[in-house]
């Protein structure tokens, strides 16, 4: 018997017909939900190694692809170590990762755009890249609310400032640096009297 005459019998008989066509949708969506599913991406952890304490931190790679690639390659390249945390301010944020103890500041590779409207916000224990007036002008540098700051959120007007990561240890340590005695460097305010070390930052094994 051919092929085209056992189509016709099939199409005779309504008990195979149904048969047929339930077996050619379920091969149809197979196919096209093979095709649209995706291995959501992992959100990798680092920690950030201080002269106070260790900090540890998950980045939402899934929600700031770009930032997290951007500081991961940083992280990779060993640029953050012997950096400090050069800005602090008390109930507000504790910002580094650009400059050294002496107050100079490492040059860096060219700027990203900015993934401010991610939906992510700049909640307590949140970390967001720090940039100029330029909205897309962040490279390196980094900051960690130490409380809810959500006026730094992307909004109509305002271009925000991207949150790529959650501290999921160690608060304690980002709140006792936020209360470091500081000073003025030059043009450089809320500089900690004692140099809170950046000693390294690394990616954390999660096996």
């Amino acid at each position: 018997m051919t092929i085209a005459q056992t189509l016709f019998r099939t199409l005779k008989n309504p008990t195979l017909t149904l048969l047929v066509a339930a077996a050619l949708l379920g091969s149809a969506f197979a196919g096209h939900a093979g095709a649209q599913s995706t291995t959501p991406l992992p959100n990798p952890q680092v920690v950030i190694t201080t002269n106070y304490g260790a900090i540890t931190v998950r980045l939402f790679r899934d929600k700031a692809p770009l930032t997290v690639k951007n500081f991961l390659a940083y992280v990779d390249e060993g640029f953050y170590d012997g950096t400090i945390f050069h800005r602090v301010v008390p109930n507000f944020m504790i910002q580094g990762g650009g400059f050294t103890p002496d107050m100079q500041e490492k040059p860096t590779r060219e700027p990203i755009a900015n993934e401010s409207r991610n939906r992510l916000h700049n909640v307590r224990g949140t970390l967001a890249m720090a940039r100029t007036s330029d909205p897309d002008s962040a490279s390196a540098q980094f900051f960690i609310n130490q409380r809810t700051n959500l006026r730094l959120d992307w909004a109509p007007g305002a271009a925000g400032y991207a949150v790529f990561g959650e501290v999921v240890d160690g608060m304690s340590v980002v709140d006792f640096i936020s209360s470091s005695p500081v000073q003025q460097i030059g043009p450089h305010a809320n500089v900690p009297v004692d140099p809170v070390i950046i000693s390294k930052i690394e990616r954390k094994s999660l096996l």
